[in-house]
């Protein structure tokens, strides 16, 4: 079984250049001066890792007794003052943003028209079903979800797409520039208040090329979030996964030179509807998060989405093998 490096950093922890904070963005696209943690999805690494495809976090959430259950647990949101304590999509919506003039006539792997019809559908797959026994409004420490509001899973979770293509985007984008460029999708698509921005997921796709450093080589993609004054933002930095090659997936598990772009594609969108803004939702004692415990499993395999069919990894359920937790396809 081939393992994984997937690991929560904080931006000082973090040793990536392109990762550094930029000069402060324009006043149309404010971001927070200190860039929140990241979840971070590792390069298949076969002398990394305890064998079961996640190689553990470097700093753990805390709380008492949790170290000794493999199961995630919920770490009681984030307050956003308008929606009361935000942890998870409960109306859940995803953006797809392709970012820059490098796009133009230049998508070598198709991957811009895969990722929408990826995204387009999973809202009512049974693969996304698995995220909604997590859920917001339970208290901080709870393995179940009795009283709490759960995440969606709606057919109509697709948003929609924006072609950026007015200048080019930075070729390695730093975190904060990929943050101002999800503010800059909040703008655009018209969600500049707080409450249209609690269940939301902007994923920021750079074009081949034109990726963040330490892509392909230490991670493959993360999702983070920042403050604006359209209220918090959650946003996935996704590289063009095929130029990572087998790293991020191509022929993993025999499933095809493109099958890591909708395996880890899917990996950040689950993860951002379980832990919209990393860490006040679901993680386990680790800081690993649905995705994380199941990333290059061996398990991961083409699934029906509608009348298409896609790579997936499994993801993490707490209510599996009678609670005691376990990766699987679908509910």
């Amino acid at each position: 079984m081939t393992s994984l490096r997937s690991f929560r950093f904080t931006t000082a922890a973090l040793a990536l250049g392109a990762l550094a904070l930029a000069a402060p963005a324009s006043a149309a696209s404010p971001v927070s001066a200190v860039a929140p943690a990241l979840h971070v999805m590792g390069i298949l690494n076969g002398s990394n890792g305890n064998g079961n495809g996640f190689g553990g976090g470097n700093e753990s959430p805390g709380g008492r007794g949790h170290s000794s259950s493999p199961n995630m647990y919920y770490h009681g949101g984030t307050s956003d003052g308008t929606s009361g304590r935000v942890g998870v999509e409960v109306t859940p919506k995803v953006y797809l943003v392709f970012w820059g003039s490098q796009w133009t006539n230049n998508d070598p792997s198709g991957e811009a028209t895969i990722l929408e019809n990826f995204l387009s559908n999973a809202g009512g797959s049974s693969w996304n079903k698995t995220v909604t026994q997590y859920c917001q409004g339970v208290s901080s420490g709870s393995y179940t979800c009795t009283g709490g509001v759960p995440v969606g899973n709606p057919t109509g979770l697709y948003a929609g797409a924006w072609y950026d293509g007015a200048a080019s985007a930075p070729s390695h984008p730093s975190q904060n520039q990929l943050a101002a460029e999800a503010v800059n999708a909040a703008a655009h698509f018209q969600n500049t208040t707080v409450a249209s921005n609690a269940s939301v997921q902007y994923v920021i796709a750079t074009a081949t090329g034109n990726s963040a450093s330490g892509f392909g080589t230490s991670y493959c993609a993360w999702h983070s979030s920042t403050t604006s004054s359209y209220g918090d933002i959650a946003y996935t930095n996704l590289p063009y996964i095929t130029d990572a090659g087998a790293s991020c997936g191509a022929n993993f598990n025999n499933l095809g030179p493109k099958a890591g772009i909708t395996i880890v594609g899917g990996h950040e969108f689950a993860e951002t509807e379980t832990d919209q803004f990393p860490s006040s939702g679901w993680t386990d004692g680790s800081g690993a998060e649905i995705g994380d415990k199941c990333a290059w499993n061996a398990a991961t395999a083409n699934v029906t989405f509608g009348t298409f069919t896609f790579p997936v990894q499994p993801l993490w359920s707490n209510a599996s093998n009678a609670g005691k937790g376990g990766c699987v396809l679908g509910s």
